[in-house]
């Protein structure tokens, strides 16, 4: 079953500030790895957030992480965020959302 790939206005924003260099990749990533199984964890590539209600995942593309979460009733994937590696701490202190 394929699922929508929704970019919201923030995460859009982040695609935006990071330059032509990462958008190739990260379009890609997501095709690739949410459109179709995208709660299938690996041991680097997508990640199950703990401790946080929102977001529910995280998607692993070179030097950045996708944040994510999967509506299963609407076969949709919300991307919430793309940030960095190094200032993942820092959105998830921001936008992440404490059970």
């Amino acid at each position: 079953m394929k699922y929508s790939i929704v970019v919201t206005q923030t995460a859009q924003e982040d695609i935006d500030g990071l330059g032509a260099r990462w958008k190739t990749p990260i379009f890609q990533a997501m095709r690739k790895h949410l459109e179709h199984e995208p709660k299938k964890e690996s041991k680097s590539r997508i990640k199950k957030m703990r401790g946080l209600r929102q977001p529910q995942y995280r998607l692993r593309v070179e030097g950045l992480r996708i944040y994510y979460d999967v509506d299963d009733q609407d076969q949709r994937v919300e991307v919430l965020g793309i940030t960095l590696k190094e200032r993942s701490f820092d959105w998830l202190s921001q936008h992440g959302v404490p059970e």
